[in-house]
């Protein structure tokens, strides 16, 4: 009885550690998307925030 209690609290966190890692890996990816496209505002010959945010994205995309 108590290795299954001592299983099920395992899996259980296992599936909320992996939540946890999965919802750091999309915030951090916004937060690089929103600093490069802070930087690309600064260029010689700037771009709209839209056309910024889609080369960024293809560009942080392309890294991994």
């Amino acid at each position: 009885m108590f290795k299954d209690k001592k299983n099920i609290i395992i899996i259980i966190s296992i599936i909320f550690g992996l939540y946890i890692i999965l919802d750091f890996r999309d915030h951090n990816f916004k937060k690089a998307v929103d600093a490069c496209i802070v930087g690309s505002k600064k260029l010689e010959q700037p771009m709209s925030t839209k056309e910024a945010k889609k080369f960024c994205e293809d560009k942080i995309r392309e890294k991994k």
